[in-house]
Parts: C-alpha cells; structure tokens; sequence
C-alpha cells in the first residue's frame, strides 16, 4: 500500500486507524459478526514504514505489477 499522510497526521495513528476499521470491515463482512468484541485481533501488532522519494514512480509500478505477478507463481505451482 502506498499512502500518502499529511505531517499532521502521526504514522502510528492512519495505520491503527486502517487496520481498525478493515478488521471490522471484514469481521462484519466475511466473518458475519454483528458486533465487535474486546480481545479479538485480526492484524499483527506491528507494521513496517517507508518514505518514499524519487523511487515513488518505481514503487507505484512494483505494487501495480504485484498483483500480475501473484497470479504468475501461482499458475506455475499448480504443474509441481
């Protein structure tokens, strides 16, 4: 995911905040839970951070590729 975060914003809270609101989203969504419950956790405690500068044009087309190259190694494990 490449996002950008106005220095307003704090890192640590615009990724609690993805990773809370997706958890929920796919809890309700998937999961057919109606309700949150305390306790549970769906995303790993940590999360890893990068800055992006001139390379961010290099970066947008690794992640658009991505999903074309998943689907790549896919195919070809399925003739092991």
């Amino acid at each position: 995911m490449l996002i950008s975060i106005p220095p307003k914003y704090a890192v640590a809270q615009v990724v609690g905040y993805i990773k809370g609101k997706s958890a929920i989203h796919i809890a309700r969504t998937y999961l057919d839970q109606k309700k949150n419950y305390g306790g549970m956790s769906f995303w790993a405690r940590g999360y890893f951070v990068s800055t992006v500068g001139t390379d961010e044009g290099v970066v947008r087309t690794y992640i658009r590729e991505q999903e074309k190259e998943d689907s790549r190694v896919e195919q070809l494990s399925l003739f092991k």
